[in-house]
């Protein structure tokens, strides 16, 4: 298992067009790093340079304190899975996990025993002697899961290995990675996906990817209750946070702010230094509006609404706006539609930005 080490990664295609720019960050031993960001933020890019299957432009990648930019791809220790599972059609789930150290020409009992650990840890002993084609999506992904694992490599690279699968196939392996990860604790592994909820619940840390480099590295909770930027506040979570202007009245302990549309808000969340009268726009999340009958931070007429079952969504225009503001309230609030609802939130959980910046004293 290792360290890995990136400064100043750059990559540039052509001379001209710029993916990813300073790129710096460290991974210790034993983390699950999760990649996220927008379609074409360069997650998947900056995770095959890191296999050595793109070029790095510019900076160094360290693994265990060698610099390993010029090492070819097989020789990094690294084992990457793909989405689209890239096993041998005609091979059995015994020959594919075999393969790679067939190639290697390890002796077959060395073979036999990590194809016999990887399969128990994976749950695959019943399935050794099938083709892929008698396997479900979700089997086949732990096959090639298990390919991997009998390498024994340094650092483990997912690439949105679960995206081919529905949604029921989907929370399974993905419970079956994080139990993966709990019986392999000193694993070293990165993984690149678009879910929320896969980044959520099975990162060690995120890192938020966009607009060429790194908007943000923390843990999920880190990133969910204090973003260092509107960005992330609106990436992470959903629905998004609210985003709502206004200019700062009071400063202290507690932080008001008048907003424009009519209401205020309060937060108690520790800010920097900031002068009355500074334009802010202040962030609750649609979890956190609570419906109040007075004072309110945000007033609206409801103009849609969905019922999840255990949630409801509303709807409101804001004024002067194409953007929604949403609450997320529990239960079922049918025939809310036209009404007009008032809203307050935590001041523990209300969050202020300035020239999109969080004001959050760290």
């Amino acid at each position: 298992m290792a360290d890995l080490k990136l400064t100043g990664v750059e990559k540039t295609y052509g001379g001209a067009v710029n993916v990813l720019n300073n790129i710096n960050l460290d991974i210790t031993k034993g983390e699950l790093i999760v990649f996220v960001g927008p379609s074409g933020c360069g997650k998947s890019t900056l995770l095959r340079m890191i296999a050595g299957l793109e070029s790095i432009t510019g900076g160094t990648l360290e693994i265990d304190g060698e610099v390993v930019n010029n090492v070819p791809p097989a020789q990094r220790g690294i084992a990457m899975v793909f989405q689209s599972y890239a096993l041998y059609p005609h091979m059995t789930v015994r020959d594919n996990m075999a393969f790679a150290l067939k190639l290697a020409k390890k002796p077959q009992a060395e073979i036999d025993a990590s194809i016999a650990k990887a399969s128990r840890i994976l749950q695959l002993d019943d399935y050794l002697d099938r083709l892929p084609k008698a396997l479900s999506g979700g089997q086949r992904q732990r096959v090639a899961i298990g390919r991997s694992i009998v390498r024994d490599p340094k650092v483990y690279l997912f690439d949105e290995p679960l995206s081919n699968l529905d949604a029921g196939l989907r929370v399974a392996t993905r419970i079956e990675i994080a139990q993966l990860k709990e019986s392999m604790p000193n694993s070293t592994m990165i993984y690149v996906t678009h879910d929320q909820v896969e980044a959520m619940t099975l990162a060690t840390r995120i890192v938020v990817l966009a607009n060429k480099g790194i908007a943000q590295v923390g843990t999920p909770l880190e990133l969910y209750e204090r973003p260092e930027n509107e960005f992330v506040a609106q990436f992470i979570g959903s629905p998004s946070m609210n985003l709502l202007t206004g200019k700062i009245t009071e400063t202290g302990d507690i932080t008001t702010v008048t907003l424009d549309g009519g209401g205020t808000a309060k937060s108690a969340v520790p800010t920097q230094a900031a002068d009355k009268g500074l334009q802010v726009n202040v962030g609750v999340r649609p979890e956190d509006m609570i419906a109040v009958d007075s004072d309110p931070l945000f007033s609206g007429t409801v103009n849609f609404s969905e019922a999840l079952g255990e949630v409801t969504l509303l709807y409101f225009k804001t004024p002067g706006s194409d953007a929604s503001i949403i609450a997320k309230l529990p239960g079922i609030h049918i025939d809310t539609r036209g009404k007009e609802l008032h809203f307050n939130a935590d001041p523990k959980k209300v969050q202020i930005f300035h020239n999109a910046k969080s004001l959050y004293y760290r």
